[in-house]
């Protein structure tokens, strides 16, 4: 099988040498410096494997993504958008506001129960659990111990 031919410029020659032998950097963005500086060397694709541990695909996209995009786009991770949050920090505003205002009659202090009930009343929040209550207090409230 033909492999396609990789010139690393020497600036990204550098880089990569930069990756493989100093600094902190995650096992994969180490790896795919190793396989761009042997796809650069003329290391054949099956020795790059079985040295690397890395399947055929990894090399392929690894390759495929240094000459679409560049060294940034080949060896670093791109930012995953990860999932929108459902409550704002206005919601979590009010639910903290609500658990520091006066319990309800006949209470010494509120419970998650009530809290959750008393926050379900709030707008856009109807479908607010116990959990999610619970985690925005965790979130917003200080411990005790703290100034």
């Amino acid at each position: 099988m033909r492999q396609t031919q990789l010139h690393l410029t020497d600036e990204d020659r550098s880089l990569v040498d930069e990756i493989r032998s100093k600094g902190l950097h995650q096992a994969r963005e180490v790896n795919r410096a190793h396989a761009l500086s042997s796809l650069d060397r003329g290391v054949p694709e099956a020795q790059i494997m079985a040295v690397l541990g890395m399947g055929r695909t990894a090399v392929w996209r690894t390759r495929a993504a240094y000459l679409q995009g560049g060294l940034e786009l080949a060896v670093f991770d791109v930012a995953r958008p990860g999932r929108p949050r459902q409550y704002d920090t206005d919601d979590e505003a009010r639910v903290t506001a609500l658990a520091c205002s006066a319990p309800p009659a006949g209470r010494q202090r509120w419970t998650m129960v009530e809290l959750e009930r008393a926050a379900r009343q709030a707008p856009g929040m109807a479908n607010v659990s116990r959990e999610t209550v619970r985690r925005m207090l965790k979130k917003t409230i200080s411990s005790p111990g703290a100034s």
